[in-house]
């Protein structure tokens, strides 16, 4: 008996033990403390010569948050700054390597930072100006290098990636391609360099020049978390070099409605004023006999940080509740020719299975390019149907087309016995 006794009490012991555990590890979730959070994916050691705090711990739809601390004498001090909150980027290799083989890889990754920024020290705002002066053709790896902020890029970097051999025909059947093998360290940071640039686009969103420093080591800096961005956690780590590296500090950030957050976008909005210009489109695109998406589309683009493929996905449903509304009342009205209509919605149908994926292999700025060719297209093409030479002619072939019908009406009626009308 006293065997069973004692490996009752070692199991009671091992539950006691587990069970104060998990109560600690809710505790510390529920009350983080400053200094002591470590932060998703943290690899570096923290280093006990690095240290910092923060002047608030809670924003309301984002705010300015004072960064100050302490570091070795004479050391540059950088800021890596991030949400908690991962959202859905995608990179698709299509430039030719030194061989003149395109690579028509598509990289793509769930684990990206909503909001990610480097603030760097004031001096280094010269070399941040040249590599915001270079225009589309920068690259994160060399801006890193020349700012000196490679030590600060982590959290990135420690981002799962998937890699696809992709080919246009597999993205015609809806297929991103073969799923490549598992990337080795190195290039796993280099194409979360990629995946951060097609994220956040500029440098100006990245990085930031604005750590101040006295000759003793302390530091200070304001961080500024836009309004908009991802409702709660956001750490911020002090950085000197690759083995300094402080414990980050946790932030938490919250959002009221009508501002609601988006998940697949990483970016909260106020619902207020999609709904009022949706409004407005929705009854010019029904006018016009084309659902508003056209219009919507751009628009949303352009006024909100909103990737293209969630514009392009969540342009679809809306323009549905249009179209329905608006199939209902012209099939009152008799203005409907389904048979025309549903030829070209067999077509639209296939249609639909293709666009989403090859959204994925193209950038924001060549969607824009496109969209924008085809809307001048379209524009041009109406406005020249509105010119003086069209209109007559137009008119002319109209009153042609009126006098056949009347001869035909008058044809059928004789046959049948009436009166020709005069």
């Amino acid at each position: 008996m006293q065997k069973p006794a004692k490996m009752m009490g070692l199991a009671c012991l091992v539950a006691a033990f587990g069970l104060i555990g998990a109560v600690a590890g809710l505790w510390a979730e529920e009350n983080p403390t400053s200094g002591t959070s470590p932060g998703p994916q943290q690899s570096p050691a923290a280093s006990a010569a690095l240290t910092l705090k923060v002047d608030q711990a809670h924003l309301d739809n984002g705010g300015q948050v004072i960064v100050s601390g302490q570091a070795p004498a004479g050391k540059p001090v950088m800021l890596e700054v991030w949400a908690a909150a991962r959202v859905r980027s995608s990179f698709f290799d299509s430039k030719p390597d030194k061989d003149g083989v395109i690579p028509y890889k598509l990289y793509l990754t769930y684990e990206m930072p909503s909001f990610y920024r480097i603030v760097l020290p004031k001096d280094r705002q010269a070399a941040l100006n040249e590599v915001k002066g270079q225009g589309k053709q920068w690259a994160l790896g060399e801006a890193l290098k020349k700012l000196g902020a490679e030590a600060a890029f982590q959290q990135p970097a420690q981002a799962a990636i998937e890699a696809y051999q992709a080919s246009f025909l597999a993205s015609v059947i809806g297929s991103r391609g073969d799923l490549l093998p598992k990337l080795d360290d190195k290039e796993n940071r280099r194409r979360a360099m990629q995946l951060v640039k097609a994220r956040f686009r500029s440098p100006g969103n990245i990085f930031a020049a604005g750590v101040e420093s006295a000759p003793d080591g302390s530091f200070k800096a304001v961080i500024k978390i836009p309004e908009g961005s991802a409702p709660g956690d956001y750490f911020v780590a002090a950085v000197v070099d690759q083995a300094t590296r402080s414990q980050p500090v946790k932030l938490d950030n919250a959002i009221t409605f009508p501002t609601v957050y988006m998940s697949n976008a990483g970016t909260s909005i106020n619902l207020f004023w999609p709904f009022l210009l949706s409004l407005a489109i929705g009854t010019f695109g029904v006018l016009m006999g084309a659902g508003g998406g056209f219009i919507l589309n751009p628009l949303l683009v352009s006024i909100w940080p909103l990737p293209h493929t969630i514009v392009a996905g969540t342009v679809m449903p809306t323009v549905l509740f249009s179209q329905g509304s608006g199939i209902y009342n012209y099939s009152k009205i008799k203005f409907i020719n389904w048979k025309l209509g549903v030829t070209m919605g067999l077509a639209m149908l296939v249609g639909g299975f293709i666009g989403p994926k090859l959204t994925e292999l193209i950038t924001l700025d060549q969607f824009k390019f496109v969209f924008g060719w085809i809307l001048l297209v379209l524009a041009a093409l109406m406005l020249w149907q509105t010119t003086p030479g069209y209109l007559a002619k137009n008119k002319k072939e109209q009153e042609v087309l009126k006098q056949c019908k009347l001869m035909a009406e008058q044809a059928a009626k004789a046959r049948k016995g009436e009166a020709p009308k005069c």
